[in-house]
C-alpha cells in the first residue's frame, strides 16, 4: 500500500515501506526505482562531462515516465568536474529535483531554485541542515548519520541522534 505525506505528494512519488529515494548509478536502475514508486536519483559525477550526463538522463527517461533527479555531491578536488555544466543540462532536459550533497551548495540551490526545482540537501550536522534551509533555501532535508555509507561526516554523529 503506498504512502502518503507530503513528501511524496511534493515529490510526486509513492513508497512501499521502503525508503523513498535512492542514487542509482546508471539510467537502468533509476528508472526501475521511480517505476516502483520511489524517487530515482541519477549521480551526475558519475559522468564524466554534461554531454555524457545529457545522454544518461535521455536513457533514464525511456524505460519510465516517472519522476526522477539528479544528485550533485561537491567535492574538494584539484580537477573539479563541471558541476555548472551538469546542472545545467539537467535543468535544460527537464530535471525537477535535485539533491545536494558536499560543500558549500548554496550556488546550485540558488540556480536549481530559480528553474523551478525542488532541492534535497544532504547533510550530516544539524549546524549543515539550519544553513541549508535558513539561508540557502533548500526545500527538503536528507539527515545522513555516521552509519550512512560513504557520508559520514566530520564528527561521526549517528543518525537517529541528528533526526
Amino acid at each position: 500500500m503506498p504512502i502518503v505525506t507530503p513528501l511524496t505528494k511534493s515529490l510526486n512519488i509513492r513508497t512501499c515501506r521502503a525508503r523513498w529515494y535512492a542514487m542509482g548509478w546508471g539510467p537502468e536502475l533509476v528508472a526501475a526505482i521511480s517505476n516502483a514508486g520511489g524517487l530515482g536519483l541519477l549521480t551526475a559525477l558519475t559522468q564524466p562531462n554534461p554531454d555524457a550526463l545529457r545522454e544518461a538522463i535521455g536513457k533514464t527517461r525511456k524505460p519510465t515516465d516517472k519522476c526522477f533527479g539528479m544528485n550533485i555531491t561537491i567535492l574538494p578536488s584539484i580537477n573539479p568536474p563541471d558541476y555548472e555544466g551538469h546542472a545545467r543540462v539537467a535543468v535544460e532536459e527537464g530535471v525537477k529535483i535535485f539533491e545536494t550533497a558536499g560543500n558549500n551548495p548554496a550556488p546550485f540551490i540558488k540556480f536549481s531554485k530559480q528553474n523551478g526545482c525542488v532541492v534535497i540537501h544532504k547533510c550530516t550536522t544539524i549546524r549543515h541542515a539550519k544553513a541549508s534551509m535558513d539561508w540557502m533555501g533548500a526545500d527538503i532535508l536528507s539527515i545522513d548519520g555516521f552509519e550512512c555509507a560513504g557520508h559520514p561526516g566530520e564528527e561521526d554523529i549517528g543518525g537517529l541522534v541528528l533526526v
